[in-house]
């Protein structure tokens, strides 16, 4: 599985429109033994080290950090880009990667330059791993490993995790949170969404809390960065190693609940218009079934089981429609249906009904249920069926949305002989016609890791392989028409680019 991502900014011909000789030619490749990552005409190496921009026909370096030991190396990292109107005083705030070190430095970083423009210690009582927007582009939380002890049956270590939550906007401290097992019960996981807080249950229960209510209630201190503090004896400043950030939000009785369901390995979404909610019922045998029920009272659409009829390996997925229109995208191996939630006459109840369904291009195998002749002259009928996701037919692996141009866009893979071709497909989001095909030239294998991003004139693809060596394809628009264009694929050919970092 993999996600696309499709930048803003881009202007992309509708269907009629293109002229035929607009192309996406392979104009260079990198490897590297590190992961590779991309954010917005950017693709980064080494733990966010050395960046390289994409817009060019050969990479051309932006910066390069200094070498670091491995305790220092960037572990997650986000794109932090100011919302228009919205530009501080500060001539540093234009776009800057927010990083979270190995050793639990939070770093503002240049996106042009790699200087580092803040710097904040978080902690030396736990190890913070993992970073997530809370409120995209305004909040951030900063998220700890967990602690091995405290999932553990009997052991007396109630602190599972730590989440620190920061505005960006310019950087503050909202706190440091504690998920303890002694509020929370037997608690497998946490993460905070949008001003929820979301705990999570091996059973399968998520419950829902409301940060904004335990801060409120349960902070014993309001911290500020870079201030004096002094905290269980100790005297510090506020963000400055060693003293770092104390955890100065401490549950000590359970807060008010908001929400709660079971479901399936904790799967659960909330969208569309009016709030629903997408589950799986909370049994194995009920994989790949999907319920979407009202919020406001857990009542079941009409037509609200989703089920793909399908057979196959892989499981398919579904996901509320990013673009806020209140729909639905259902993904399985050989279609993608986009569902809507429609009111029943005058009732408060809805209905779920299809929009439109994109089908993958295959054909009836010929080999099936064809009759063979034994040696003696009887005729023996063979019948089989393959999978859905047979590597031999059309499967569809990626599918997101891309809110500036309004696309749908699907990757498609089929395997053919030894290899694996794929093609990145833009389809209209209101009524799925297909109005762009782009086919990748490299093989695509099925078993690794992959993602496809798609920036103004450029779609890159990036792919794990074992052993972790990591590979980006780069395209970029040509318009060149039938024979030129082949001449130019034979000429640019011999320049392309083939990169190790």
């Amino acid at each position: 599985m993999g996600t696309v991502v499709l930048a803003l900014g881009t202007t992309f011909p509708s269907e009629g429109t293109a002229p035929e000789s607009t192309k996406f030619m392979n104009v260079w490749t990198t490897h590297s033994k590190s992961p590779i990552a991309y954010e917005r005409g950017r693709i980064y190496f080494d733990n966010y080290r050395f960046c390289v921009s994409s817009v060019a026909a050969q990479p051309r370096k932006l910066y390069e950090m200094p070498k670091c030991s491995k305790s220092e190396k960037i572990e997650d990292a986000l794109l932090w880009e100011c919302p228009v109107g919205e530009m501080p005083n500060l001539s540093d705030y234009r776009s800057s990667l927010i990083a979270l070190t190995a050793h639990n430095w939070l770093l503002r970083i240049s996106t042009t330059t790699g200087k580092v423009l803040e710097k904040i210690y978080l902690a030396s009582y736990c190890k913070f791993r993992y970073l997530s927007w809370d409120t995209p582009q305004e909040v951030i939380a900063v998220k700890s490993a967990q602690n091995k002890l405290a999932r553990q049956a009997g052991v007396q270590q109630p602190i599972l995790l730590y989440l620190a939550v920061f505005h960006v906007l310019p950087f503050s401290l909202i706190g440091i949170l504690e998920i303890s097992k002694r509020i929370f019960g037997n608690v497998t996981d946490a993460t905070l969404s949008h001003g929820i807080l979301i705990v999570m249950y091996s059973s399968g229960l998520v419950r829902l809390y409301s940060f904004q209510a335990i801060t409120e209630k349960f902070m014993q201190q309001k911290l500020d960065l870079g201030c004096a503090c002094r905290w269980g004896g100790t005297t510090g400043t506020v963000g400055e190693a060693p003293f770092g950030i104390p955890c100065n939000i401490k549950i000590t009785d359970t807060p008010p609940l908001l929400f709660e369901v079971s479901s399936l390995e904790n799967a659960f979404q909330i969208g569309g218009h009016p709030w629903h909610y997408i589950i799986t019922p909370n049994k194995k045998k009920q994989k790949g079934v999907f319920h979407i029920c009202a919020l406001k009272d857990n009542s079941l659409a009409k037509n609200g089981i989703q089920e793909m009829e399908c057979c196959s390996l892989e499981s398919d997925w579904i996901y509320f429609h990013p673009d806020a229109s209140g729909r639905i995208i259902h993904v399985g191996p050989n279609q993608v249906k986009i569902l809507k939630l429609n009111e029943v006459g005058h009732s408060a109840q809805y209905e779920i009904s299809e929009d439109f369904v994109i089908l993958a291009n295959r054909e009836k195998n010929k080999n099936e249920n064809l009759p063979t002749v034994t040696a003696s002259g009887r005729v023996v009928k063979k019948s089989f069926n393959l999978l859905d996701d047979d590597p031999e037919q059309e499967t569809f692996k990626i599918v997101d949305y891309e809110d500036e141009l309004d696309l749908l866009s699907v990757v498609a893979v089929t395997q053919i002989d030894a290899e694996g071709k794929a093609h990145l497909d833009f389809h209209c989001n209101e009524y799925g016609t297909l109005l762009k095909s782009i086919p990748l030239v490299e093989s695509w294998d099925v078993t690794y890791s992959h993602e496809v991003y798609f920036d103004r004139d450029l779609v890159l693809h990036i792919e794990q392989k074992p052993s972790r060596i990591f590979s980006c394809y780069v395209y970029q628009m040509v318009c060149d028409p039938g024979e030129e264009e082949e001449t130019t694929n034979r000429s640019c050919e011999k320049k392309r680019a083939n990169f190790k970092f």
